[in-house]
């Protein structure tokens, strides 16, 4: 298996930046370990959505726009037809059930967190990320500077996976629109 390497390597470097006092955003890459698409096929999906729920030891596979943590890794509902596994490999899945697709390669994972993340993002991001249109667990794909991410509102702060060539770019947008909460990058 190749080695992964992340696309924000050396283009970035820790620290406080920008308003003084203490930072209202704060700016992780999250390394992925595993990123596993997993499609079903209309009717497939009840028993799709199962088989992907257990395998991220979850009770049952969530709706659209949310995701679900359990107790090996995370599921997002991230179209009518299609899910995010995070943290755990995918189950087995017959072409007449659907598909799966290994993301992990693909994607960057940048978490936004801090007291000013939702105002950060929401600067970027067409959504309503206050805390009663967007909570905990929900997941939604999205743009950001006219590209295509996913976003998921974890325990831990907003977690954007950002394709892997426009990594850089848009971690640059990020920073640059973070200096004005004060932001710490780790």
């Amino acid at each position: 298996m190749a080695e992964r390497e992340s696309a924000l390597k050396g283009h970035y470097r820790t620290g406080r930046f920008g308003e003084t006092g203490e930072p209202g955003v704060i700016l992780t890459e999250v390394p992925i370990a595993v990123l596993q698409q997993i499609a079903a096929w209309p009717d497939t999906v009840e028993q799709v959505g199962a088989r992907t729920a257990q395998t991220a030891g979850a009770d049952s596979a969530p709706g659209p726009g949310a995701a679900v943590a359990g107790s090996r890794g995370v599921v997002m509902r991230i179209e009518p037809l299609k899910w995010w596994l995070y943290g755990v490999e995918a189950p087995g899945i017959d072409a007449e059930e659907g598909a799966a697709l290994d993301l992990s390669h693909a994607r960057t994972q940048v978490r936004v967190s801090g007291s000013k993340a939702a105002d950060c993002l929401n600067r970027l991001i067409p959504l309503d990320l206050r805390s009663e249109s967007f909570p905990v667990d929900a997941a939604a794909a999205t743009g950001m500077h006219h590209v295509g991410i996913t976003l998921w509102h974890s325990r831990d702060g907003y977690e954007l996976f950002v394709p892997r060539g426009f990594a850089v770019s848009l971690w640059e947008v990020l920073l640059d629109t973070a200096m004005q909460f004060g932001v710490e990058v780790q």
